[in-house]
């Protein structure tokens, strides 16, 4: 099975490309990226990708299944507007031209609380995203939404924090559906889903992430 990853240097992604290497039911492994990593793997291409020109990349866009990963913090963008841009335009337009291209199983990486109808401006992004993809119809479509994830490392103070909130709480048995997912177990979810998950709209909620 020939993989494409868009989002492949972010946490999850990249521990996503670590797992989708060592499972030997995929063959090829495509990550489309701004800077190469440099590592070395005779599965491994990666594409160096301008993703305001995503047309100049297009005859790269060919295979069995897109993971998408791509993502930001609105501090991170700077601005709703570059959030937008970043976690909702990138993606949906990536999608669209491996559907053209296609590629008939696509997995999404959303997010707790997706929905069109949210309050919270991550949440209505990560929901407009959820639901323009379904448009396109793709054979198979999985979104995992998972809440707080737990990087090996990270340089996020607001994020720390968070967590380590949320494992005192644990601790004590409260909000326990919310604890940290280490992202090196939800990349091994991500890369299990689409041979195990039926062809068709699959969620996979928080609660039921590491239920398969």
């Amino acid at each position: 099975m020939k993989a494409l990853v868009i989002g492949a240097t972010g946490a999850t992604g990249k521990d996503l490309i670590n797992v989708l290497l060592n499972d030997p039911e995929y063959t090829e492994i495509v990550a489309f990226v701004r800077k190469t990593s440099n590592t070395n793997h005779f599965k491994l291409k990666e594409i160096l990708t301008d993703f305001e020109n995503l047309e100049s990349i297009t005859e790269f866009i060919n295979g069995d299944v897109l993971f998408s990963c791509l993502g930001t913090t609105s501090k991170m963008a700077g601005s709703q507007a570059n959030q937008w841009h970043i976690d909702y335009e990138i993606p949906l337009n990536f999608a669209k031209i491996a559907r053209k291209r296609d590629i008939l199983r696509t997995v999404l990486l959303s997010a707790y609380g997706a929905s069109v109808n949210s309050k919270v401006v991550y949440s209505k992004i990560k929901g407009k995203l959820e639901e323009d993809i379904e448009k396109l119809s793709f054979n198979q479509y999985i979104i995992f939404r998972p809440a707080s994830l737990l990087r090996k490392e990270t340089d996020r103070r607001d994020e720390r924090i968070i967590i380590s909130v949320l494992k005192m709480l644990n601790s004590f048995g409260i909000l326990k559906k919310f604890s940290p997912l280490p992202t090196d177990i939800l990349a091994e979810k991500l890369a299990k889903s689409p041979k195990t998950l039926p062809n068709r709209k699959c969620i996979v909620e928080l609660e039921n992430i590491l239920d398969f």
